[in-house]
Formats: structure tokens, sequence, C-alpha cells
């Protein structure tokens, strides 16, 4: 496969297990083709044009040549300047790595993370909160995210892979679309009554069975293994961690329990204030299933696939 290529089909993948659905994604397209063309010459030069095409601003190819054939790549959660190095190094062993790939997004694609968060004002909307509540409620949420990554080195990584002359590309709300739907599904379907229960489901999947043996694995946060757990809600993607202020409106449309990847100290309070269980599933045991989801894809079209920085393998 080309290096477009694989892009193209990570969008693709993205797009087609994304809660919003094919028909709002391409109306969220169209909305910026028109303002692309209201635009003033001067204007267009510097409008990012990857959004005409990709919902994603988080998923973007960082350096490197589109039509370049990719053969094997390095895959890792966070793939910083060490582990361009960490390529480089390997370049020299022969391993001859012909891309990196990256879940977290680095360079532009981090600078620009806040925008994939109108995903969660949907996936609020799915779950019975009224639309113009849930932008209401992520609206300072999206704002808090942005400043917050105005002062990062959005270009560490990527001046590396530039300077060592590595492709390098990061894949982010595509893969968390695909372990949210995947799972989401396997709940919907299997109906876990207790929070234990949703905890062996999880523990059924390869790499959350694995994270427990790095001390990493599922966890009860809120709630006991005897608790009921209701409405099960998979909360992976857009992103990053959403508003505090969700849990009382998720409470109120019947959510009973949250199974996320992380949580924060405040949305933690406010979950339990709300009486909503939640379980930690994992980090990187949850980008794992999403990612691996889109590299059974690239194996079967023939690429070799390394991985590192907590990316935990399992082909399904």
């Amino acid at each position: 496969m080309k290096l477009k290529e694989i892009y193209q089909l990570a969008i693709e993948m993205g797009q087609e297990h994304d809660h919003r659905g094919v028909t709002e994604i391409k109306k969220m397209l169209a909305k910026n083709k028109k303002a692309y063309n209201e635009l003033k010459e001067n204007e267009k030069k510097e409008y990012d044009q990857e959004k005409l095409v990709n919902p994603y601003s988080d998923t973007r190819i960082l350096y490197g040549d589109q039509e370049k054939e990719i053969n094997r790549v390095l895959v890792g959660v966070d793939m910083e300047a060490a582990e361009v190095l960490l390529a480089d190094r390997l370049n020299e062993k022969g391993k001859n790595i012909d891309l990196i790939i990256a879940h977290h997004p680095e360079g532009k694609a981090l600078a620009a993370l806040h925008e994939v968060m109108h995903l969660q004002e949907d996936i609020l909307a799915k779950y019975g909160v009224p639309i113009n509540v849930a932008e209401g409620i992520m609206a300072s949420r999206i704002s808090e995210v942005k400043r917050g990554l105005m002062p990062l080195n959005h270009n560490r990584a990527v001046d590396a892979a530039r300077l060592l002359g590595i492709p390098f590309m990061c894949i982010h709300t595509p893969a968390d679309n695909l372990v949210t739907d995947y799972l989401q599904q396997k709940f919907d379907h299997e109906k876990p009554d207790t929070l234990d229960d949703v905890v062996k489901l999880l523990k059924k999947e390869p790499e959350y069975a694995e994270a427990v043996k790095y001390n990493a694995g599922p966890a009860i946060v809120i709630g006991n293994k005897k608790r009921r757990a209701g409405k099960v809600l998979i909360d992976m993607t857009g992103g990053t961690g959403g508003s505090e202020n969700a849990y009382s409106k998720l409470s109120q449309a019947g959510v009973g329990t949250m199974v996320v990847m992380h949580i924060g100290e405040k949305h933690r309070k406010e979950a339990e204030k709300n009486h909503i269980n939640v379980i930690i599933a994992g980090h990187m045991a949850s980008d794992s299933v999403g990612m691996n989801l889109l590299l059974d894809k690239l194996e079967e079209h023939k690429i070799e696939v390394l991985v590192t920085s907590g990316l935990i393998r399992h082909k399904r």
C-alpha cells in the first residue's frame, strides 16, 4: 500500500464506525467546503484543506511522500522523538521501517485535537441528552482543551522524523471510533447484569487480559461488583475527556454505567454524585483494541507490523 492509501483506509474505517453516521459526516464536510469557498484567497492559503475530505483533525500524515510504498510499519500509542530514534536505530539494524504510525496525535494533529470533541455532542444526543444541551455542555470544555494545547511543543517528534527521513502519521479518532463501536455492540448484545459481569466481559478481550498482568487492567472506580450495571455507555472517543457537567444529563437519560479509558478526579466526583457507575477499562489496552482492528486490515494488505510504546498487539 502507498502511504496515502493507509491514510484513506483509516479515515474510511473511522467513518464506518462513527456514532454520527455517514450522513451527518457528509453534512459536516459539506459545511467545511462551504466555509472554505467563502474565504478570501489569502485566507484559503492558511486553511487546512484536509478538512474538506477528512472529518478527523487529529488524524494526519505528518511527514512523508504520500506516494511512498509501505511494506513495514512501526506502531505505538505514543510515538515521540524517542520512538523516532528507535525507528532509525531499527533501520540501522536492517529492519527497514517505512512508516511510523502513532495513535496519539502529534504535530498539527495535536494542535487541532479539540476540533474532534464535537463528536461527543452527538454521542450525548444519541443517549437522550437534547442536542442544544449537549452543545452547551461541551462548549466550555472544548475551549478549555484548545487553550491547554496552545503552549505545547507540538512538532518535536515530527521534526525528528523529518531530519531522519522517516515518514510519520497519526491515527487517533478513527481508532477510538473502532474500539468504541466494537465494545458497544458487544455490551448491547451481552447485556451484562452486574459491574462484575462488565469487568469479566472486558477481560475476554486479549488486550484487557494482558493489561491485567501489567496492573493496568479494568477496574471499578465507582460502584462495586454486585451493583447492577443498567444501561452501559462506552465512552472512548471524541478526542479527550468531555465535560463533567454531562453526568447529570446522562443520569437523567438513563445511563447506569460508563466504561471509559480513564477519568479525571473532577469527572469522577460528578459521576459519583449522579449515581453513575464507572469502570476504567484501561487506557493503553483500549487504545490497543482500536489500533488492532485497523492493523489487522493493514496486515491483510501484506504490511508487516512492529509494535512498541504500550501497544498490545492482538489479531482478530
